[in-house]
């Protein structure tokens, strides 16, 4: 209850107080002292965001809601608005990368989701071709002997045709299997002979398309906000997303294998603990998740 109390206070009254005394001793307002302060990156971004919203005035609102095309525009109005230099060149800059990240976390989800949408359609030559490259990456000395074959479950599929198995999260789990097996094809190969463990073993593709419903699910809530903040200066794109998770690959099979579970019917007890896990490390301002050998 006293910390209710605390903020509404602190909102209502506290906080004005504080700035103008700020204002006072430094001789910048809230915003220059926040791009001046603060370090590149998420907590910088993350600052304005709250600052931004706690505004009466409009243009200063609307600017976490700005669209790619309109920020070099909005930035000026901020500077307008706040009697901000146009010559600042330093505060304009880190403005400018921040309203980049805020707005390019919205397309960045976005785009995800419109392909999170698309079903697999055995019918389409190019999600077909995305299949069979996934197989030839993770079994280069295995040929595919049918379309439809029990083949599939030696990659961790359920059964004969992997077109069922995308149906909840579409093509994008498709496309970060593949991903991952591109990019780090030697640690994809040796994850997939991990999963074959005679007693810890697991799906290794059920398993992946599982932790794209993961990412995806960070991404939607705002999880990935400081990750992204932290990586990325300026957009964030499609690239990145894939590259979180393949992190989210590496770090779950490790995870899997130090705790090891008694069978894989406890799989959503452990894979819901990861979760957690993972959304600790994502309230760290400094956070910044990539795949390590």
């Amino acid at each position: 209850m006293w910390a209710h109390v605390w903020g509404f206070l602190y909102s209502k009254y506290f906080r004005f107080w504080l700035k103008w005394i700020l204002r006072l001793l430094t001789g910048k307002c809230e915003l220059q002292r926040l791009l001046g302060g603060a370090g590149a990156g998420a907590r910088r971004t993350l600052g304005i965001m709250s600052s931004f919203l706690m505004k009466s005035f409009t243009v200063l609102r609307n600017a976490v809601h700005v669209e790619e095309a309109e920020v070099e525009k909005c930035v000026r109005d901020v500077m307008k608005e706040k009697n901000i230099e146009q010559k600042d060149t330093g505060f304009k800059t880190n403005l400018h990368i921040s309203l980049l990240q805020i707005s390019g976390y919205k397309k960045l989800y976005l785009n995800v989701e419109n392909l999170r949408k698309v079903p697999y359609d055995s019918e389409n030559e190019e999600h077909e071709e995305q299949l069979i490259e996934l197989w030839n990456l993770l079994m280069p000395h295995e040929n595919l002997r049918a379309r439809i074959s029990k083949q599939w479950c030696d990659i961790g599929f359920q059964g004969d045709d992997p077109k069922t198995d995308f149906r909840g999260m579409g093509l994008l789990g498709l496309v970060n299997l593949v991903y991952f097996s591109k990019h780090y094809t030697n640690e994809a190969r040796q994850i997939l002979s991990r999963s074959n463990h005679p007693k810890l073993g697991y799906s290794y593709a059920i398993v992946g398309i599982n932790l794209t419903e993961m990412a995806y699910s960070l991404l939607k809530n705002g999880a990935l906000k400081p990750h992204l903040y932290n990586m990325v200066s300026g957009l964030p794109q499609m690239e990145h997303f894939h590259q979180f998770y393949c992190y989210l690959v590496y770090e779950f099979d490790k995870f899997w294998f130090e705790e090891e579970p008694e069978s894989i019917m406890h799989f959503n007890q452990y894979r819901e603990k990861f979760h957690e896990k993972i959304k600790g490390l994502l309230l760290d301002c400094n956070v910044a998740l990539t795949l390590q050998d």
